[in-house]
């Protein structure tokens, strides 16, 4: 079953809530701002919001919760911000994966790991072999990610073995592709939260968003929590998912 079917059918079958949702968490920065600290404490207190959302993730009983860590877009901000993110990502995996583990959460990284400061590699990688049993929630995390690259590195992928004579080009579709993106066998998300008013994808799951329901929500992320989560749901909830069809009405 391609990686759709698996996501058409998880929204046809669900009672009340998302098996797999997605978070852009915004707004650090302008949450900061607003009440005149650093960007670095805005990040900080972002990470305490992710603690959060992780438990009530648990609490609710989602299954994959997928996070944008960092994008390739990223880059092009100042160092010392950057520097920033990096020592928080490295005092989270130190500090909390010991309590992710225990609570069985099993850890996934997609996105470009080439070119990573080797320490980090390290740490993604022991967080994913620590982790790799559990199947309480699938916290994948895109660190260093952007779909756009994904999906050319997906193509790329896949032109090398037309190239090498171990594929027919005539085979190629949607569904084959999806097989060559990051983590192919996770569904792909229900939901797809935004936090801090924006409105777009910002390059984050374009193909496996595809069909998920999108929420905006004019939190800035440090002040997101399960309640602002609950309330997603409950909008998500609302929603009639067709992916392209008709959904059937009963006589009254």
């Amino acid at each position: 079953m391609s990686n759709a079917a698996v996501s058409v059918r998880q929204g046809a079958d669900r009672s009340d809530g998302p098996l797999h949702f997605a978070l852009i968490m915004d707004g650090n920065g302008r949450w900061a701002a607003a009440r005149g600290l650093p960007r670095a404490e805005g990040h900080r207190r972002g990470v305490e919001a992710l603690r959060r959302v992780v438990r009530a993730a648990h609490e609710l009983g989602i299954r994959h919760l997928t996070i944008f860590s960092f994008s390739a877009e990223n880059w092009s901000r100042p160092a010392s911000e950057i520097g920033d993110l990096f020592g928080l990502l490295r005092r989270f995996i130190r500090n909390d994966l010991a309590t992710l583990h225990r609570d069985g959460v099993r850890v996934r990284v997609i996105g470009e790991r080439e070119g990573l400061d080797g320490d980090i590699c390290s740490l993604l990688n022991e967080a994913e072999e620590l982790t790799r049993s559990n199947t309480r929630l699938n916290l994948v995390v895109a660190f260093n990610y952007g779909s756009r690259q994904e999906i050319a590195r997906a193509a790329k992928r896949l032109a090398r073995e037309v190239a090498e004579g171990k594929r027919d080009p005539d085979t190629i579709d949607a569904d084959v592709l999806g097989q060559y993106l990051d983590a192919p066998d996770i569904p792909h998300p229900d939901l797809l939260i935004r936090t801090s008013g924006e409105q777009r994808l910002s390059n984050f799951l374009m193909w496996q968003a595809a069909y998920s329901e999108l929420v905006f929500v004019p939190i800035h992320w440090p002040d997101f929590d399960k309640a602002a989560l609950e309330e997603a749901i409950a909008e998500y909830a609302r929603r009639e998912r067709r992916f392209g069809g008709l959904v059937a009405k009963t006589a009254s």
